[in-house]
């Protein structure tokens, strides 16, 4: 599009931004996994909206400070990266737009997405049209392992039974030897607390999970599950009467 094209979209139009990360996958996974998956599910979601809805360019830098002890990861700090994430929704209010959504593909960038939508409204105060919004594709509701039985994980691991199975359905050639992979269990890490914690103490290959029980076929469950969610979170924005609190 070019910038006229942007201008004349109605400014009640929902702008969806896709964050994402570049970050270790185990052995048997790319760097770019999350972005892959991430831009995937945000293509997929893209077609069945057509033309209701704006999405952004996907940004695949994230918070993967976590992942640092492995190489081929980049990040941007913490701090950093919650300004990032501020700037972005703030240059789409600039241009006059009233409903934002970050969508999430990477775990790291789950709890800063949160604060930033937190903050952007606090500062906005005086604004009653704006929806800030930060979600997470695999944290919309869908069961995956209730469409297809033959899923044993009912989580979201990391370089695990989903993402790679994901990552099977749209770049096998990316996907290395599973039988060397091991299954790594999530442990109970002081829950329901949170734990600061880094990669490196839960695992020492990087993934967390299931990945030998990956397969194509479950990975076209997994996208359809979680593009249907994406859409109708989406579409719950586009349903917003532009005031109330309840969507």
């Amino acid at each position: 599009m070019n910038w006229p094209a942007v201008a004349a979209l109605p400014k009640s139009t929902p702008v969806v931004i896709p964050i994402a990360a570049l970050e270790q996958h185990g052995h048997h996974m790319p760097v770019f996994t999350d972005s892959l998956l991430m831009g995937e599910v945000a293509r997929r979601a893209e077609a069945e909206l057509k033309d209701k809805v704006l999405f952004t360019p996907l940004m695949w830098l994230g918070n993967s400070e976590h992942h640092m002890d492995f190489p081929g990861t980049m990040t941007a700090a913490p701090r950093v990266y919650l300004d990032l994430l501020t700037n972005l929704i703030e240059n789409m209010i600039a241009h006059g737009f009233q409903r934002i959504l970050l969508i999430n593909g990477h775990g790291g960038n789950h709890v800063p997405g949160q604060q930033v939508v937190f903050e952007l409204r606090q500062k906005y105060r005086q604004r009653n049209d704006l929806l800030l919004l930060s979600a997470t594709y695999w944290l919309l509701g869908g069961k995956p392992n209730e469409v297809d039985s033959s899923l044993e994980q009912n989580r979201m691991g990391h370089a695990c039974e989903w993402e790679t199975s994901m990552m099977l359905r749209i770049r096998p050639d990316l996907v290395g030897d599973l039988k060397q992979t091991a299954r790594v269990e999530w442990g109970n890490p002081f829950e329901p607390g949170s734990r600061g914690w880094i990669t490196k103490e839960r695992t020492p290959t990087g993934h967390i999970g299931y990945p030998t029980n990956a397969t194509a076929e479950k990975g076209e469950t997994l996208f359809r599950v979680f593009t249907a969610d994406v859409v109708s979170y989406i579409n719950r924005m586009l349903a917003w009467d532009g005031f109330s609190w309840s969507g």
